[in-house]
């Protein structure tokens, strides 16, 4: 399993970050062919107090590298992408992992 990671730091208007990532993004990043899964976790502090560097991560699950690829060129990826920028893209770092199986 491959995931692609989206970490977004705190936006300065987290209510209109939020009605635009729950109401408009995530629907259409959830549209992506291929997509298995799609984990939204909100950060609500850090181990060593505070609220942490991090606002919001979002995980989103493909079978392969392939899948992934293929997934994002496709209308409804370069859809999500060109939102992404748009309303957060000073906020996100993204990043693909590999889930690891002991």
């Amino acid at each position: 399993m491959v995931k692609l990671i989206a970490l977004y730091k705190h936006p300065e208007n987290q209510e209109q970050f939020d009605e635009h990532y729950f109401n408009t993004h995530a629907p259409i990043t959830a549209k992506i062919p291929g997509l298995r899964e799609m984990k939204v976790t909100k950060i609500v502090g850090s181990p060593m107090g505070g609220e942490g560097k991090y606002y919001l991560m979002c995980e989103m699950f493909y079978d392969s590298h392939d899948a992934l690829k293929t997934a994002l060129k496709t209308d409804e990826g370069k859809a999500s992408g060109k939102d992404l920028m748009s309303f957060a893209g000073d906020l996100v770092t993204l990043m693909i992992g590999e889930e690891v199986n002991e």
